[in-house]
Formats: C-alpha cells, structure tokens, sequence
C-alpha cells in the first residue's frame, strides 16, 4: 500500500477536507490582490505641470502634446502673452515647482510621491523590487521549510505579509514603501511553497486534482474583489491596509492547521505524525480506523520516501545526461517567458485606457474558461502541444499590439486578455508537465530551480517597460519575442501523456528512447502514477 493509499483508507474523505481546503484558500484569494495592488495603487492620472508661484493671476496656458492635450512634463518659461522676443516665446521648462493631478477618481503612490516624468521609472522599480521579494523568499523560506517544517513557516508568512503590509500602508517616503513590499513579496513566496505541499497530503490520488483547481479558483476569484475594494476604497493607504489585515486573522487560524505528515516522517517525529493522523481520522467519523494505524504501518508505506529522501542530488544532475539538459534549457526558457509575458499584461491594465475596474475584471474572468479548455487539452491533446500552442499564441498577441493603433481600444483590448488567458493556461500546463518530466529523485529540485526562472521573468518585465521612453514599440518586440521563444522550446520537450513518472535519470533515458514509438495506454493504467496539476496561480500569480 502506498502512503496515497493510506490516507485514502483513513482519512481521506469528510468535513476535515472542507475545511483545510478553505483555511488553505481563503489566503490565497487574498494574496491575489497584493500580488497585482500596484494595478491601482500606483495607478498614474491625468497630471500636467503646475504654474509658478509668481504667476499673473487667471489661467496659465500649457503646451500642448501632440495629441492635443496639455504637455505633461513641461510648462511655458513665460506667460504666451508676454512681449518678449520671438526666440523665448514658446520657451518651455521641466515642472519645476511640481504637478497637478486629476485626484477626482482616487489617489496613488504615484501622485503622493511624483512618480511621473523622469521619475516614473521609479514606479516600476517599485514593482520590480516586490517581485525581487518574492524571488529571494522563495530562496530562503524554501530551505527553512524543509529544515523546521512546513506549517511554521505557513504561519510566520501569514504574520510577515500581514506586519510588512500594513508597514506599506503608513510609508512616509518611496525607500521605506518599496522595503516593506520586499518583505510582502518573501511573505508570498512563504504562502505559496506551503500551501502547495500541504494542499494536496490529506486527500486521495484521485480528487488531488480536484483539491488544486479548487485552490486555483480561489486566486482567481480574488482577481474579481480588487477591482470592487479598489472602487469603493479611492485613497492608496486604505486600500493597501484593507487587503493586508485579514492576514493577521490567517496567522491566528493557521495555528488548526496540522504539519505535513511525511515531513514529520522524514525528520524523526514519528509519533507526532501517528498522533495527527488519528486526530484527522476521528474528525472525519473514523476513529476506529485510526486507532488501528501504527508507526511501523506509517515508516513502511513511506519507505520509498525515506529512501529517496536520504540520497543527496544538487543542481549539477539537472545537467548531467543530454535529455536532462534539454528538458532543463527547454523548461526554464518556458517558465521564465510565461512569467515574463503575463506581468507584462497583468500589471499594464491602464495602458489599454479602458476603465481600470471593468479591465481587472475582464482580465480576471479569462483565467476561467483558460483554465477548464487547459484542463480538456492536456488531458486529450497532451502537455507538449498544450504548452507550446498556449506561448506561441501569447506571443502573437502581444506582438500584434505593435501593429493596431492606440485609438483602436476594443481591438487591443481584445488581445491583450486572450494573450493573459493564454498565459494563465500556460501555468496551469507548466506545473503539471515539468513534475512528470523530472526523474522523482530530482524532481523537487527541478521545481525549484523553474520557479526561480519565472521569479526572474516577472521581476525583469517591469523593468523591461522602461524601454518604452526610447520607443513605444520596444516593451512589447521584446515581450512577444521571448514568448515565441518559450512556445518554440516547448516543442522540443517530450509528450508525457498516458505514460508512467520515472524514478530514477536512468528511467528518464529509457522512457525518452520509448517515446520515439509511443504506445498508447488506457488512461486508467496510469493514473495513479502521475502528479495532478497544482494550482497554477500559485507561486505567480504567477507565485
């Protein structure tokens, strides 16, 4: 009996399932909305330069840009009715004394600070420094989950996001805001490597998958409540607070919660593990089933994973044969494009000059039909199609973005959600495919080291959008161009539809060879042999 099946028989199925999966879900559809706050937190207004303070009384004319609206970043050095030589009529100047914004629809980091002109760049170094958190939190707090377990470091995350959250809110200057969104971004990172592994422990092979679209709704349907919260809550700093205190309610809740059992195995508290599973089995109406448990029954359905557990593998084997290397190069070009790409989108809403909450909500919205016509691909055209279809077409979008004009809105508006929904269906794919392609002995360290890769996509695009200022055009050539790369490298993976997980590098060299003459199998053959699909949003969103 395997250790799924043990959990099956004992204590898979009743009210405690429910209610981890909601304990479990609730943060999540809360994280969705740090993970894309700066959407409207530092939402850029209308805003032109204000007049000097010795100006005549009555209004002071403005240059006008070249699309007929006052010149944001520049003023007249001298009233245009003045007489003055013809060489200093129209002489103009940076915003010296500052800017006057259109604050009629809410505030933001941007008007609060004057993030705009040759200080916008700052405005997405802001987000890139979030990102940069949730890259180096999933360093640190992946290592220290695995050393002191995975519910303490669930909880003191829970704590993390909720202090350096609410620290965001009451930030007196730019510095001290962009450090506590660096916390916020380790804080998510903790959340997210947690909640995955503990997710999907307490429920059986078959409703695993069940248990992780669950989870990944949940993230979606946070996409839905930013816009309302944004609506209705018009200043940054109340925003920013009310989607960070309900995380100090987490953190206490969290304390129910119950360690990961084959953690507890794997690191000598046997009893401690025995214990809580009792515990789970009599609150879901089986005690007498797990009285009947004992640590030997436990040690030997985990045998495998102990054995496993004790063999040491580094970064090195996902190097060390060609099939490894490729599968590798091909799968972190892949999770760093999709990563790349959908921050592009997510966090370029007001770039479409569609209303900002109708476009959130649209956006958010696309995830769901993405995710259900993924769930139908992988599972009947397969993961290398999927993958590949899901990036090229993602890079198509974006690319033809060049090419319709701004006043066209419906139109770029149209492609820029159909390219998110395919980026969405592009995580959904990912998380599943790379488990069943990496060997089990180095399958957790080939995770590790692809969602490092899309930590680093999601913290470049950012930065990436500053190319804009040399030409408009360019954010865009360069986000489209390396999705298309990503779609191209899929095509070089493997199919691993219908076929078994392998052990060991040297079952991925034999399986590799048989893939040449695939021979189908009854999906029922297999299914207890592969890893379902974790919840996409995780660890983006995208975590």
């Amino acid at each position: 009996m395997t250790f799924a099946e043990l959990v099956d028989r004992v204590a898979s199925k009743g009210p405690f399932q429910f209610l981890h999966t909601v304990l479990l879900g609730l943060p999540i559809l809360s994280m969705a909305n740090h993970n894309l706050l700066q959407i409207f937190t530092a939402a850029t207004p209308a805003h032109h330069c204000r007049p000097p303070p010795n100006a005549s009384a009555g209004p002071w004319v403005l240059p006008m840009g070249p699309n007929e609206k006052p010149e944001p970043c520049l003023r007249f050095v001298y009233p245009p009715n003045a007489s003055l030589p013809n060489d200093t009529q129209g002489a103009t100047e940076p915003c010296l004394d500052g800017w006057t914004y259109d604050v009629s629809t809410r505030d933001s980091i941007v008007t609060e600070w004057d993030l705009v002109c040759n200080s916008n760049k700052l405005k997405e170094m802001a987000q890139s420094i979030f990102m940069a958190g949730i890259l180096i939190g999933g360093l640190v707090l992946g290592d220290l989950s695995d050393r002191f377990g995975r519910k303490p470091i669930l909880t003191c995350s829970y704590l993390l996001l909720a202090a350096s959250g609410s620290g965001a809110a009451f930030s007196p200057t730019l510095p001290i805001y962009s450090v506590f969104r660096f916390l916020c971004g380790c804080g998510i990172s903790g959340i997210t490597l947690s909640t995955t592994i503990l997710s999907v422990e307490w429920v059986s092979t078959r409703m695993r998958a069940i248990k992780s679209i669950s989870l990944g709704y949940f993230y979606t349907s946070g996409q839905f409540i930013l816009p309302g919260l944004a609506y209705a809550i018009p200043q940054w700093r109340w925003l920013q607070l009310t989607v960070s205190i309900p995380f100090f309610a987490f953190f206490l809740l969290s304390w129910w919660l119950p360690e990961s059992i084959r953690w507890m195995i794997l690191s000598g508290r046997s009893s401690k593990a025995l214990k809580t599973f009792r515990q789970v089995a009599a609150f879901n109406g089986k005690k007498e089933e797990g009285e009947k448990l004992s640590l030997e029954e436990i040690k030997l359905n985990l045998q495998k994973e102990i054995t496993l557990a004790k063999a040491k593998h580094s970064i090195a084997d996902l190097f060390r044969t060609p099939i490894l290397r490729r599968v590798t190069f091909c799968l972190s070009l892949a999770w760093f494009s999709t990563g790349f790409a959908y921050y592009s989108l997510a966090m370029g809403v007001e770039e479409f000059g569609v209303n900002l909450y109708v476009l959130q909500l649209i956006f958010g919205g696309v995830d769901v039909p993405a995710k259900f016509i993924t769930m139908v691909s992988i599972s009947y055209l397969g993961r290398h199609t999927t993958e590949a279809v899901v990036l090229l077409l993602a890079g198509g979008c974006i690319l033809s973005l060049i090419f319709v004009p701004s006043d066209l809105l419906t139109l770029r508006t149209v492609l820029a959600v159909f390219g998110k929904g395919c980026l969405s269906s592009s995580f959904s794919c990912l998380f599943l495919y790379t488990s069943e392609l990496y060997p089990t002995v180095i399958r957790q360290t080939g995770m590790g080291i692809n969602n490092l890769w899309t930590r680093v996509g999601s913290m470049t695009a950012p930065l990436v959008k500053i190319t804009g200022e040399l030409k408009p055009f360019i954010p865009n050539v360069i986000f489209g161009t390396i999705a298309l790369l990503g779609g191209s490298a899929a095509l070089f993976l493997p199919e691993t539809l219908n076929r078994p997980l392998p052990e060991t590098v040297e079952d991925l060299e034999n399986w590799s060879l048989q893939a040449k003459e695939p021979k189908q199998k009854p999906e029922a053959e297999n299914a207890s042999q592969r890893i379902p699909l974790q919840p996409c949003e995780l660890g983006l969103g995208p975590n």
